[in-house]
Parts: structure tokens; C-alpha cells; sequence
């Protein structure tokens, strides 16, 4: 027999003695220190696999000896194990049980293969499925978008799980994991714990935790959660990412309360374009709070309700970031700069409609026009640019000079006298619209032209520009635009064209009182109303001018780009509130002031633990959150609710999402418990107990139901039975 060194780890020398069978296995030093394990654990739990085998070790030598099909069983288990061990897997007890499970099904896996594959390593341990079940399981994450695991406790639905969820964020497949799980087991309202919402949750999402710092360095987990990265919360705060009834929403046709919301609808994403309303979830009362932005905006939305930020840091990363408000509170400066920068909604596009005068020629009359028709209306400028704009505007009517800027708006061919009298088109347009009469502290923007095409909009706002604004430069500082008005009305109409354009509008308040008078032919002239002041940034594509004077000013200078930031969040008390889903790729949607907002998870992956104790509310609610890139794992043990009357949604979803493409439901046993091997046998022992009992139940059903059917016949059967005795019809 030759040497073992000279032999490979995969020869082995067989023959017969007597009716057994002898076959001898060589392996090199390394793989035989993995096979054994220490104090040759490994070699009994082989020997307690497969008790009608003979195995002895001697140097390299593995033999084994008995019936030909026992040894065959036990060679091909002995030659798994050592192929792992070549892999570099750190050989265990489960790992022999596992792989001898494996070869004595009918899967045609070989364990090798299917314990091979490994997830994550982390701090020398290398997380891998451990069972042929975990490996179906790891399988369908991989291949659907929602997977559920559901299982005996011990089966690893969890932790592989979450190995998943990290991978998946190292290798940048996603953007963030939220980890979640309901908080019940105690049958208790978290509000009625002792302690602060940090120490009422803790108990219940502790498993989590201890997951994550033994697949992360324990130090880098707490910065991936301050940053929105990882987020674990109870499935009830989850679902709270809600406004108020009464906070609006963008739609094609303007604002509406979000409340009157409804599956269907379509409101305005982030990039401007209508998007279809997937779904309405009323929240109940909640605390909410009023977020504000630098330039004035405002909002309302509960604690948990997400927002996307970009940080000084994440802008040099190329990156952002989503996160709740209540992370926010408390933490919304950096030195003295805002920390958070909110995105901004690209020029909205809304329902266009007719309008009765060109939307330019109403900026120009708004801003330097008088149009209180008591008289024919005028203009005045000094600028003959836009003398002759406004004439090609309006066609109907002949700009006649009067005075040194002071200009008729007269009907065409009406500066002769005699003939019949006819209307001033642009005096009943001006009436129509609801203008007569109004000064330059009472104009406004009419609501046909504010909720209208982009390019109405933006022409409106070029009229009112090249009258009453212009460009400021300053050295060494980007160019922004300043407007100014009296008219408060007016003022918020063109900050709501401003931001319906990708911009934002600072505004500041000059007090007519104390402020030296102006002079007029003269003679001082007292400032009678207050002056509105507006700072204007808007998008780099967007042109604010039309006046050529102003327009190559303006672009003469760098052109800063419009930002807003998270300035202020403060307590605005408890409503009742909704959130909705929406169809956008980016799940963003328009609110108040043109503010970007949303509650859904987009690139992220997902993990709902303890699934069983959802009800079937909240595993609705819960699914209709994925989003675009997003990957969602329910794990549960439906062999353990504690809800009342075990309504859970775990156990309503199998039956209701079972034949939908993308979903894949994995049911482990007790061969895939990957814990003690008593709680095998424990979770097997409880099987086989609720099965006596059920088969218990059903034969005392059916006994019953048989008596029940054989006493109704003897009744009938018998004269005088029941029914003798009621009165024959006819009969008092």
C-alpha cells in the first residue's frame, strides 16, 4: 500500500471482507484536521450520523467499514466535508448534519455547492446558508423582489436576512437598510411603557441590533444610522410618514388638501410631471410639525415622515440622503451653515388653458401699467423695447405716445372722433378679469394664468421682471434678480411663479413709515404703502428677462443656483393626518410652497422581522411602501402569533399574494434550524403534538356530526316526532 503523502487527498483504496465493505480514504494534513475537529468532534457526530458504519482514523487514513450502500453514504458525506474544508469553510457540527441531510434527499445538490456559497465575512466569520432550505431562501432574495421566510425560530430567516441587507449595501446595490419589526409582544401600547421612545422600542428591536454589530464594525453602525443609512423602527412608527388633512399637495390643476386625495388621482413629482397616486393610508391623530425652509416656505408633517437632504458632505460624495424629521430636529445647523438642502421641482408642468391676453403683455401691464379704467388704459415707460413688445402683444389696440413716457393703450383705428362707439378690447379683458380698479397696492396675478402652461407662467414673470425688476451684481458674488411691488397680493403671486419655475424668492419688508419721501416734480412725496422686496434665484435654463439691456446684464455674471434648506422645525400639535403613495421612479412629491417631499422607500432593503405579529392592515400598508430599486425580505414563524384571535397578516398574505410574479414565499422546517439540534427535535415534538390535536379535533367533529345527523333521523322517523305536534293548517 503506498505511503499517504503520496497519495491525493482524493484516492482511497477499497475491497471486501467477508459480507462488509472496507474502503480506505486518504486526505492531506490540513483537511484532516478540518474533518476531525477538535477533540474529534467532527468524527463523532459522523459516527452518530451514520451508526452502521465503522470509522477509524490512523495518520491521513480514513477507513470505513460496513454494508456497501451504508458505506457508500458515508464516503460521499466524508469527501463533501473535506471539499468544504478546501474552500476555506470553517467545518462545524451543523455543518456534517447539514451536508449528510442534503446527500440523503433527493435534491441532486451536492453540499459542497450549497454550503459553499458565502455572503459576507465579517471579523473572520463567514456568514453562508447552512441547509439546502437557507440556500433556496438566499436563492429567492436574490431572484425576487419581495421574498418571504417563513419558518420555525432557529431557521436563520433573519440573520441571513440581514447578511443579505448588508451585502446588498456594500456592494452599493442600494442606498439604505431599514430594518423593522412590530413591537407587541407584550401585549402592551408602547405608550404606556416607562422611559423615553429610545428605551420603550430598544427591548424589541435589540435582536436586530446585535445582528448588525456582528456583521458591521460596531463603530461605523451608530454614523450609518445618525446618517439615515440604516434605519430601525417598530413597524407602528414606520407607517406614521403622514401630513394633515389639510396640507396641499401640487396637482396638474393646482394645489389640493391632500385629504381629498384619493387612488388614481395624479399630483406633481419633482421633476415637474404628473404622477399617478398608488395609494392612501389614513394615520389617525398624530403630533405634527411645522418644517421650514430659508426662503420662507413652510409645511406640515409628523415625525416619522421622510424627506431627501443633501449635506455639505454628501454634496462632495455626489450623494443624498433620506431621512425622517424627527432625525433632523435639533441638528439643522453645521457651524453657521444649514445642514440639510432640500431638492427643488424642476418648471411644473400644469393643465394649460385659455387665456384672454397674452401672458408677457399682463407682466408689462401689471407692473407698469394703469388699468383702473377710468379712463383708457396707459403705460409708462422710458424703455422703447418694450413700447414695441407690448404692441405685437396685443394686436387689437395702437400704442399711442401721450407724454414724455407716457403711452395710450388705445382700440385700433379709435384716435379719430364721430362714428360708432365701440369698447376698448383691452378695457372688457381687463374687466374680465377682474382687474378694474386696481392700483398698484392692490394688483394681483389672476388665478387662470398662475395655474397654467410653463410657458405661460414664465412669460408672465418676464413681464413683471422687465418692468419692476432687474439683475443685481455684485463683485465677487453670483447674480441674483430684485423685484419690488406695494401690493402684498402680488408679492406672493410672483414668489408662487417663482418657485412653480425651480426657484426660490427671499422677500423683505420696507415700512413706508420712516422712510424718507421720494420726489415727484419737485415736491416730496410720502411713501404711503409698504414696499416688498424680492430676492429671486432661478434655475440656470430659465430666462428671467425678455428687455435685452436687462437680459445681457444678467448674464454678463455667473448665475448663482437656487437652494433651499431645512431652516426651522418646530411643534405644530396633533391632527389627523394621511400619507399617499405615488408612481415616481424617485417616489417625490410636491407639498406646500412648492416643497419636495416623500414617504416611500426607493433603493433601499427592506427587512419586516416577526411578520406574524402584523395585522392585515399593517402588511398591506407595509408591502405598498417598496419603490423603485427597492428589495423587501417579511420573515415570520405563523406557528407564534400573539395578536388577539391570531389575525395576522403573515398568514392572510400567503393566501392573497401566493400566484403574483416577483414574490416568493420559502417555508423552512426543522431540518434547516441551524441553533442547537435540540431545537430541531423541540420544533419537530410541537409538530407532531399540534397534528395529534388537530386530527383529535376533527375526529370528535365528525362523531359529533354523526349523532347529531342520526338523532335528527330517529326524530323524523318516529310518529309523534316534532313535527306532530304543531297544528295542521285550518285548525285553531
Amino acid at each position: 500500500m503506498p505511503e499517504g503523502p503520496e497519495r491525493s487527498a482524493d484516492d482511497a483504496a477499497h475491497h471486501t471482507a467477508g459480507d462488509d465493505v472496507v474502503e480506505r480514504i486518504y486526505a492531506d494534513g490540513v483537511a484532516m484536521v478540518q474533518l476531525l475537529g477538535p477533540q474529534d468532534r467532527l468524527l463523532r457526530v459522523v459516527e452518530r450520523e451514520h451508526p452502521d458504519v465503522q470509522v477509524h482514523v490512523r495518520g491521513n487514513e480514513i477507513t470505513l467499514r460496513g454494508s456497501a450502500d451504508a458505506v457508500a453514504r458515508a464516503h460521499a458525506l466524508v469527501d463533501e466535508l473535506i471539499a468544504l474544508s478546501r474552500t476555506g469553510h470553517g467545518l462545524d457540527p451543523s455543518d456534517v448534519v447539514s451536508s449528510d441531510r442534503i446527500l440523503r434527499g433527493d435534491s441532486g445538490q451536492r453540499p459542497s455547492e450549497v454550503l459553499g456559497e458565502a455572503i459576507l465575512s465579517s471579523r473572520g466569520r463567514i456568514i453562508r446558508p447552512k441547509t439546502l432550505g437557507q440556500k433556496g431562501y438566499v436563492d429567492a432574495i436574490d431572484e425576487n423582489t419581495i421574498t418571504f421566510g417563513i419558518g420555525p425560530a432557529g431557521t436563520g430567516k433573519t440573520y441571513l436576512a440581514m447578511a443579505k441587507a448588508v451585502q446588498a449595501l456594500q456592494r452599493k446595490e442600494v442606498s439604505r437598510i431599514i430594518l423593522s419589526r412590530p413591537a407587541i409582544e407584550a401585549g402592551e401600547r408602547l405608550g404606556f411603557l416607562p422611559g423615553t421612545l429610545t428605551d420603550k422600542i430598544d427591548p424589541y428591536l435589540r435582536p436586530l441590533y446585535d445582528a448588525l454589530n456582528e456583521m458591521m464594525d460596531p463603530e461605523i453602525v451608530p454614523k450609518l444610522m445618525a446618517s439615515g443609512t440604516i434605519e430601525v423602527a417598530p413597524l407602528a412608527y414606520m407607517r406614521g410618514r403622514a401630513q394633515p388633512l389639510d396640507a396641499n399637495v401640487l396637482t396638474p390643476d393646482g394645489f389640493v388638501p391632500i385629504g381629498s386625495l384619493k387612488v388614481g388621482d395624479f399630483v406633481i413629482g419633482s421633476n415637474g410631471e404628473p404622477t399617478a397616486v398608488l395609494g392612501v393610508f389614513p394615520q389617525g391623530k398624530k403630533q405634527v410639525y411645522r418644517v421650514g425652509t430659508q426662503d420662507g416656505g413652510a409645511t406640515l408633517a409628523c415625525g416619522e415622515h421622510l424627506w431627501t437632504v443633501t449635506t455639505r458632505d454628501d454634496k462632495r460624495r455626489g450623494r443624498s440622503r433620506v431621512i425622517q424629521t424627527s432625525d433632523m430636529v435639533g441638528n439643522l445647523r453645521a457651524s453657521h451653515y444649514h445642514r440639510y438642502e432640500l431638492p427643488l421641482v424642476e418648471p411644473v408642468h400644469m393643465v394649460a388653458q385659455p387665456i384672454p391676453l397674452d401672458a408677457y403683455a399682463l407682466g408689462l401691464l401689471l407692473g407698469d401699467g394703469c388699468i383702473t379704467t377710468r379712463t383708457t388704459p396707459t403705460f409708462c415707460t422710458a424703455d422703447a423695447e418694450l413700447v414695441e413688445r407690448l404692441s405685437d402683444c396685443i394686436p387689437e389696440i395702437d400704442v399711442v405716445h401721450k407724454d414724455r413716457y407716457d403711452y395710450v393703450l388705445q382700440r385700433k383705428g379709435g384716435g379719430g372722433r364721430g362714428g360708432v362707439i365701440t369698447a376698448n378690447p383691452l378695457t372688457t379683458i381687463i374687466r374680465d378679469l377682474g382687474l378694474a380698479g386696481t392700483t398698484s397696492s392692490t394688483k394681483f396675478v389672476p388665478s387662470q394664468y398662475l395655474v397654467n402652461s410653463v410657458e405661460v407662467r414664465l412669460a408672465l414673470l418676464q413681464g413683471l421682471l422687465d418692468t419692476d425688476g432687474g439683475p443685481v451684481a455684485q463683485r465677487s458674488r453670483s447674480c441674483r434678480v430684485q423685484y419690488t411691488t406695494t401690493s402684498a397680493r402680488l408679492r406672493d403671486d410672483v414668489v408662487y411663479l417663482v418657485r412653480s419655475l425651480g426657484g426660490v424668492a427671499y422677500v423683505r419688508t420696507r415700512a413706508a413709515e420712516g422712510r424718507t419721501p421720494g420726489v415727484a416734480g419737485g415736491r416730496p412725496v410720502p411713501y404711503v404703502h409698504d414696499a416688498y422686496v424680492m430676492d429671486i434665484r432661478l434655475p440656470d435654463h430659465v430666462e428671467p428677462f425678455r428687455l435685452t439691456r436687462k437680459r445681457d446684464r444678467y448674464r454678463a455674471t455667473p448665475v448663482g443656483r437656487p437652494q433651499r434648506y431645512v431652516h426651522s422645525i418646530e411643534p405644530a400639535g396633533e391632527v389627523e393626518t394621511v400619507c399617499i403613495q405615488v408612481a415616481a421612479e424617485d417616489s417625490l412629491y410636491v407639498t406646500d410652497d412648492f416643497l419636495v417631499t416623500h414617504n416611500t422607500l426607493n433603493d433601499s432593503f427592506v427587512v419586516l422581522d416577526e411578520a406574524q405579529n402584523t395585522t392585515p392592515e399593517q402588511m398591506k400598508m407595509f408591502l405598498t411602501r417598496l419603490g423603485f430599486g427597492t428589495r423587501m425580505v417579511v420573515t415570520g414563524d405563523i406557528t407564534q402569533i400573539d395578536l388577539p384571535q391570531g389575525a395576522s397578516g403573515l398568514r392572510l398574505v400567503t393566501r392573497v399574494l401566493r400566484d403574483i410574479d416577483d414574490i416568493e414565499f420559502v417555508y423552512l422546517t426543522s431540518d434547516d434550524v441551524v441553533r442547537h439540534t435540540l431545537v430541531g427535535r423541540i420544533v419537530d415534538a410541537y409538530t407532531e403534538y399540534d397534528e395529534q390535536r388537530l386530527a383529535s379535533r376533527r375526529e370528535h367533529d365528525e362523531a359529533s356530526a354523526f349523532a347529531n345527523r342520526a338523532t335528527r333521523r330517529g326524530q323524523q322517523s318516529r310518529p309523534g316526532g316534532p313535527r306532530d305536534h304543531l297544528p295542521k293548517r285550518g285548525m285553531s
